[in-house]
């Protein structure tokens, strides 16, 4: 596949990615709760808190999605193998590390304020784990990527 025709289908999808994240983040999310709201009133004090928190969950994937953009800009140049990419990946697994972190400590936080459920609490921790591996997945894409750039700019030296 050309390069530029890479780079096209990888902007479609971050940009149908981030569109469903818009459709989850301001629809599934607040529908959810309402339902949750309407078997079980008593958690009307939850509701707020608990969206916000998912709302600020949601913003670090969006500056991911962006860093993503930059990279298919980055491929549609024929730069693939670039010291930039590899510092995008990079900025991605800090980012992702970050957020895993923030959600975790978040629902511990909201646990001990007694928002949460420990039943919550255990299914928060396969998302911080799913977190952490893509941001381990970034970390080597970003090594292997940097690895790639130096061995072309050093054939790109050589006569």
């Amino acid at each position: 596949m050309e390069q530029r025709v890479l780079a096209k289908w990888l902007k479609i999808i971050i940009i149908g990615v981030g569109i469903c994240g818009i459709g989850i983040c301001f629809g599934v999310l607040p529908a959810c709760g309402n339902a949750i709201l309407y078997d079980y009133p008593e958690l009307t004090n939850c509701f707020w808190p608990w969206l916000i928190f998912l709302w600020v969950c949601c913003v670090p994937c969006y500056v991911i999605l962006g860093l993503g953009w930059k990279i298919a800009n980055q491929i549609g140049k024929n730069q693939s193998f670039s010291n930039a990419n590899a510092e995008y990946l990079k900025w991605i697994s800090w980012v992702m590390s970050g957020d895993a972190a923030f959600f975790m400590v978040g629902n511990i936080l909201l646990l001990l304020v007694n928002m949460s459920h420990p039943g919550v609490m255990l299914l928060s921790l396969i998302v911080v784990f799913v977190g952490i591996a893509v941001a381990v997945a970034a970390a080597v894409l970003s090594h292997l990527v940097k690895k790639a750039a130096d061995l072309q700019e050093q054939s790109d030296l050589t006569i």
